[in-house]
């Protein structure tokens, strides 16, 4: 038969547990990088192939806030010029574009992705290495500066059969 102490014992032991896996959780679904209220994660680029002089970076902004925010800019070393774009189609023919900026709606989120927005780096400074990381400063509006890593990829790298058409090799 069970004593009121060891009931205790077992609910206190439960208890714990359940914290420990909610605080595992917790940190599992944590921001990579987070700029004011904003949550920034999977940050990717591919890896260079021979001859290639830009490369394209893509992330998750979410801002699960009340007030929008916009990304204005970005930095970074592995290029001589940092550029945010997005994809148009114009007669049939997808076009790349560079935009002023990229809204970040209240309590939404914006995906830099294959086909869409995205960051070229023109001019790559040395090629992107499998493995390795490519520092960048974000810049928002109101969230201010951020200084984030993005993972270089392998080259053939396809998150769900996106599109990968003219980001590395296209000449601007």
């Amino acid at each position: 038969m069970m004593t009121a102490r060891h009931t205790l014992r077992m609910f206190a032991r439960l208890a714990t547990t359940l914290a420990l896996s909610t605080a595992t959780l917790a940190l599992a679904h944590a921001a990579d990088f987070k700029a004011g209220s904003l949550e920034i994660n999977d940050l990717w680029v591919r890896g260079s192939v021979p001859g290639q002089t830009n490369g394209a970076g893509y992330m998750m902004i979410n801002n699960p806030s009340g007030a929008s925010d916009r990304l204005l800019s970005a930095q970074s070393e592995a290029s001589t010029r940092l550029e945010l774009h997005t994809v148009l189609t114009e007669d049939g023919v997808a076009k790349m574009r560079q935009v002023e900026g990229i809204d970040i709606p209240a309590k939404g989120s914006v995906k830099l992705a294959p086909g869409g927005f995205h960051m070229m780096f023109l001019q790559l400074t040395g090629p992107f290495k499998q493995g390795e990381l490519v520092p960048v400063v974000l810049k928002f509006e109101k969230a201010g500066e951020v200084r984030v890593n993005f993972t270089v990829k392998p080259s053939t790298y396809n998150p769900g059969g996106a599109s990968t058409q003219g980001h590395g090799g296209m000449k601007h």
